[in-house]
């Protein structure tokens, strides 16, 4: 009888686990702010666009599969673009289209990102 309620709370401590562990493929905010870096400081006074900038704009895009990953984005790049000085958000909204990318959001520090899919 104690064996099998053991094996019953080994059982529950790794569903635990399981559920609390992050997704494999899940972006986080490291990986939004870090590809993206490069494209501080054409947000801040225009100018030629890097291509490290659009590349950075590119892979974030391409992390981003889910609806859950592309909410997560949406909001690492909120919160970013509210803590940085000097951001001209009018060249913000412009960066995915000039760099050919697609994105479902407007970066800004007043979008909803539970609203994107």
């Amino acid at each position: 009888m104690a064996s099998s309620a053991v094996i019953k709370i080994a059982c529950v401590a790794v569903m635990v686990m399981v559920v609390a562990a992050p997704a494999a493929g899940a972006i986080n905010c490291g990986q939004v702010t870090s590809n993206l870096a490069p494209c501080i400081n054409y947000a801040r006074s225009g100018g030629n666009i890097p291509p490290t900038c659009c590349n950075g704009i590119r892979t974030v895009n391409n992390l981003a599969k889910t609806t859950a990953d592309r909410q997560a984005a949406c909001k690492c790049l909120q919160s970013a673009a509210g803590a940085i000085k000097g951001i001209n958000f009018g060249l913000v909204a412009g960066l995915p289209g000039k760099c050919g990318v697609n994105i479902p959001y407007k970066i800004s520090p007043s979008t909803n990102c539970a609203r994107y899919n």
